[in-house]
């Protein structure tokens, strides 16, 4: 890059995103600040102590920012695969190379410093995921391309869960919402959605029956039909085939209710057995008529059904038991407020004390107290919402939303597929550890161990998302450079 380039690049970067960040990360520090300073012990700069420990990491942040902007913007492109291939070797060492902390052995030890490859290999499946989606005459509806798109995705998450990192596995799940902007099958986004909903149905109401009928499978083979009759209906405008699809459904309930007055029935058998009839009718059709679609729909109704039965052997036999336990508490099929629902009870308390306006900096009790475990890292919210109130802890979520927004809106405005991928990567990774954080420390979703960018201590954490975004950044600059 010549000189001239590398002044130019000062004036085409996005500064808007820029601010946003700088905001950010200096309400992160405040945060960390008033979740981890103890009056009688070290200052606020004390390297020794959290918040001189982060406000370090911050300033070697920007030095990364720099180096990440003065770089060429094909840099990134021409060397994906091989960063890809980097993180990956990281990540297999890691497994056996990392020493047991608190169940996991994610972190590589470095005298006194830790790493977290987990963290850093977002971007660079990120970048690899762009670089093979860039690749001339590309298509992702070729089973082939799908594939390989997928393998890039699942097999860092693998590595990962391999390294006992449940949590930060699952956030490879928000590629598909990249995916499915890049012309991905509606059908798969569906299917995952939907599989949480039975998931959790099926959980929440797996013991209560009335009269007869087992509630959970009923209530999960109803919206099995349900989005079938709807599914029929948007994709073929197929009126006769919804007309008898909902006389049958109509049939069957209204023959199963007068038959409980002579004999006690299992409605969740009639709807079961009425999804099956539906499946062969649609693959009937689908013969008939070639047409295609009805097949699809009714391997999702199948599927579904095939994955209503297999949630019992999911949840006992493949969870793990503090995993069981989080997923009940957070369901509310259990009550452990001193053992696995403490931390997001404390939570709660904490966030719900801020009122209003909130405590004040450096004036939250439960977070002085030390009431609620990790809160300078996954539970970092409650320290917002305690100090800041409502008012602050509304703020923030709005400048999450705001920076999401304008990520997506950069990534429309890119003419390479290599640059829009890459920052709809990075605005889904945003989007997903958001939602999920949130939810975790209020209670919405279980606990899986999922930092809040920019807020949460930590160094890995921290410099992750840093060169997440402004390689982005860096990417959307040269789109005026040229």
């Amino acid at each position: 890059m010549n000189y001239r380039r590398k002044t130019e690049i000062w004036k085409t970067v996005d500064w808007w995103t820029i601010l946003l960040y700088v905001i950010l990360i200096v309400a992160g520090w405040f945060s960390i600040c008033g979740a981890s300073y103890e009056f009688d012990n070290v200052g606020l700069f004390d390297p020794s102590g959290r918040p001189g420990s982060q406000l370090i990491w911050m300033g070697l942040s920007f030095g990364l920012i720099f180096v990440i902007l003065m770089l060429e913007s094909e840099f990134y492109d021409v060397f994906a695969y091989l960063i890809y291939a980097a993180i990956i070797v990281l990540l297999i060492a890691t497994i056996f190379l990392a020493p047991n902390i608190k169940g996991s052995h994610s972190w590589l030890v470095l005298g006194p410093i830790r790493l977290q490859p987990a963290e850093f290999a977002k971007f660079a499946t990120a970048l690899a995921v762009a670089k093979v989606m860039n690749t001339y005459g590309f298509k992702l509806t070729t089973p082939k391309n799908f594939i390989l798109v997928l393998t890039l995705i699942f097999l860092p998450m693998v590595c990962i869960l391999l390294q006992q990192e449940t949590g930060s596995a699952l956030v490879y799940l928000a590629f598909f919402l990249m995916l499915y902007r890049e012309g991905m099958s509606g059908y798969i986004l569906l299917a995952g959605v939907c599989a949480v909903i039975f998931f959790v149905t099926s959980m929440k109401f797996s013991d209560v029956t009335v009269g007869a009928t087992a509630l959970g499978e009923l209530l999960v083979s109803s919206m099995i039909l349900l989005i079938t009759v709807i599914l029929v209906q948007v994709e073929r405008k197929d009126t006769r085939a919804v007309q008898i699809m909902l006389a049958a459904t109509a049939v069957a309930f209204l023959g199963g209710y007068v038959a409980s007055f002579f004999v006690p029935v299992d409605y969740s058998w009639i709807s079961m057995g009425l999804v099956l009839l539906i499946a062969c009718y649609l693959i009937f059709l689908s013969v008939r008529n070639w047409v295609w679609h009805y097949v699809l729909i009714a391997v999702f109704a199948l599927g579904s059904l095939a994955f209503m039965y297999s949630v019992d052997y999911v949840f006992t036999d493949i969870l793990e038991p503090h995993q069981q336990v989080r997923i009940k508490v957070s369901l509310g099929l259990e009550d452990d407020p001193s053992g696995a629902g403490y931390n997001v009870n404390q939570s709660k308390i904490a966030i719900g004390s801020g009122g209003l306006s909130g405590k004040g900096f450096l004036n939250g009790t439960q977070t002085k107290l030390k009431y609620v475990p990790e809160q300078d890292t996954d539970f970092i919210f409650c320290t917002v919402g305690e100090e800041q109130g409502f008012v602050g802890a509304s703020i923030v979520l709005l400048l999450f939303a705001v920076l999401i927004l304008r990520l997506i809106a950069l990534a429309e405005r890119q003419s390479s597929t290599f640059n829009r991928v890459y920052g709809y990567s990075v605005a889904s990774i945003f989007f997903f550890h958001l939602v999920i954080n949130i939810g975790m420390v209020t209670g919405l979703t279980p606990v899986i161990g999922i930092p809040l960018p920019f807020f949460s201590y930590g160094g890995s954490s921290l410099w992750g998302f840093t060169i997440l975004l402004f390689i982005f950044l860096r990417l959307d600059a040269s789109r005026r450079e040229r």
